[in-house]
């Protein structure tokens, strides 16, 4: 009994002695800063745009020889026009059998491919139906004016995770992508804005919220984001994306030559000649008619014929960066294109044509 009397008394007495615990006070947040309103305000108007892109793919099994659809891969997308016109990369759609659209309010929608331009790595697909209701859309900028050092921002679904905000500056302006068996693709946005597998096709927006560009790739030895991301301008989406929905293909302005990449770089190293050697120019085309003249096979091998070293004054080296510059101008415009022949230099000007 006196034990228990003694250990009563002390554990009155520690509890006397010790001060009550209080909960901290929460400190009030004040209000946000005025570009974090404008962060916030930014994304609330522009989400609804931006649509989340499953696609699948058509297997055969090898045994059975049955067909199966597994998935095959995911990416981000931007709702175009009233008429359901979606705008992603053709990366993110290409050898896929099927696309689900979902958009911000929770609705899916299987999608039809209208036209594609993998020379841009864009793609047009289509949902909609009967009482479609299209969400509002971001407004369109422009991306000739753009300057270092502009803030930006980047929607859209990295590694499957919807609806993400990553903000960052313009890195760089005129960078160009090589295109396996195509031409590069240029003038290309440089940003350190957060992208990551999944934020292909996705909106990059400037601090007004406009459509600057369409996310299309990352330089990472990893795979992950390594701040260094780009993005097709918005200059480039005008000029084609119309097409793609009324063709449902790019017509290319073009010269009327033929040239290859490979065999170009084989030509460049026998002669030591930085340029565009023209293998065969197209009858009655405008270089034709300019009088250009295409290499010739002999037995001693192939003889040089034009090779072009510069388009409106800008040097040109590859095949891929001709066709990329060609694709700055309209057909029907007019270029001057600087030739060597015989290792003497001349001009020509020719009117572009529509490509094949």
């Amino acid at each position: 009994m006196n034990a228990l009397l003694l250990t009563a008394v002390a554990t009155l007495l520690f509890t006397q002695s010790t001060p009550a615990a209080q909960m901290p006070t929460v400190t009030p947040r004040g209000e946000l800063a005025a570009d974090e309103r404008a962060t916030i305000e930014l994304f609330r108007n522009a989400r609804e745009s931006v649509v989340f892109i499953s696609t699948r793919q058509r297997v055969t099994d090898f045994w059975s020889r049955n067909i199966y659809s597994v998935p095959r891969g995911s990416g981000s997308g931007l709702v175009w026009d009233d008429a359901g016109h979606i705008l992603t990369n053709y990366h993110v759609i290409e050898g896929a059998s099927e696309a689900q659209i979902q958009l911000a309010d929770g609705r899916e929608f299987s999608a039809s491919l209208v036209g594609a331009s993998p020379e841009h790595d864009l793609a047009v697909l289509r949902i909609g139906g009967a009482g479609f209701r299209a969400p509002g859309r971001v407004p369109i900028g422009t991306s000739e004016d753009l300057l270092v050092g502009q803030n930006v921002f980047a929607i859209g679904n990295p590694f499957g995770l919807d609806w993400t905000l990553t903000k960052g500056i313009v890195s760089a302006l005129d960078r160009s992508l090589p295109n396996e068996g195509g031409p590069d693709i240029r003038n290309l946005i440089q940003t350190d804005a957060a992208i990551n597998p999944g934020n292909s096709g996705g909106p990059l927006l400037d601090s007004a919220g406009r459509l600057i560009g369409i996310n299309t790739a990352i330089y990472s030895p990893s795979g992950a984001s390594a701040g260094i991301g780009f993005a097709v301008p918005i200059d480039t989406v005008m000029r084609v994306v119309p097409q793609l929905i009324a063709d449902g293909r790019y017509t290319r302005p073009t010269l009327g030559i033929d040239s290859d990449e490979n065999v170009n770089d084989r030509l460049k190293r026998a002669s030591g000649v930085e340029g565009v050697f023209v293998l065969r120019v197209e009858p009655g085309s405008a270089a034709d008619r300019a009088g250009l003249t295409a290499a010739q096979r002999t037995r001693r091998g192939v003889v040089p014929g034009d090779i072009i070293t510069a388009l409106n004054g800008e040097r040109v080296t590859r095949v891929g960066e001709l066709l990329a510059r060609l694709d700055d101008f309209r057909i029907g415009q007019s270029v001057e294109v600087t030739l060597l022949r015989g290792g003497e230099e001349r001009t020509a000007r020719l009117e572009l044509e529509p490509g094949g």
